[in-house]
């Protein structure tokens, strides 16, 4: 008995989702209008939003105002509409926050407080949709993925790798022989 390719048998491709995990009625509605936009309008835009949508937490890190003030800088940006499909989150080390509108799922309220004080706007999806369905005069930005901590240990072990050692507790007796004090040897 043979494989049925016409019904794609040696295809183990397609494992995306289709839907997001959440059951957040809100996000399953902005779900159902950019399912729709990206069915109706050829504009690649809400294909890609949609698709983030679908993304797991971790696979949708929040942005920090001073990320977002920094990619929107510049006369080719002005007047454009900075689309985060995740968090925008305050970041105290900026000072001066410029005139922004930012479109995102969820805003901290120190970063929504400061964005509105200078003038900007904080938009959500359905308004995004309505503005600029097709997506146009908007950037689309993401935070940094391997900002989280648990990168920091990744690849611990190889030869040569500068990273974050896994230490069960950090009190006297953990990771404190060899190596890390003159009196036991050497120290690096």
């Amino acid at each position: 008995m043979g494989i049925d390719i016409v019904a794609g048998g040696r295809n183990v491709n397609g494992k995306r989702r289709s839907a997001p995990a959440s059951d957040n009625v809100y996000q399953k509605l902005l779900v159902k209008l950019y399912r729709f936009l990206s069915r109706r309008t050829d504009s690649k835009f809400n294909a890609i939003v949609l698709k983030r949508m679908f993304m797991s937490g971790n696979n949708r890190p929040p942005i920090g105002l001073a990320r977002v003030a920094r990619y929107m800088r510049g006369d080719a940006k002005k007047g454009k509409i900075a689309v985060v499909v995740g968090k925008v989150t305050d970041d105290a080390r900026l000072i001066n926050v410029p005139k922004l509108t930012v479109c995102a799922l969820t805003f901290t309220e120190g970063a929504r407080a400061r964005i509105l004080k200078a003038g900007g706007e904080c938009l959500t999806f359905d308004q995004l949709a309505l503005r600029e369905p097709k997506g146009n005069n908007t950037v689309l930005l993401r935070g940094r993925l391997k900002a989280r901590k648990n990168f920091r240990y990744f690849g611990m072990g190889e030869k040569g790798a500068h990273k974050r050692p896994r230490v069960r507790s950090q009190g006297r007796k953990f990771e404190k022989a060899r190596g890390r004090r003159r009196s036991r040897g050497f120290k690096v």
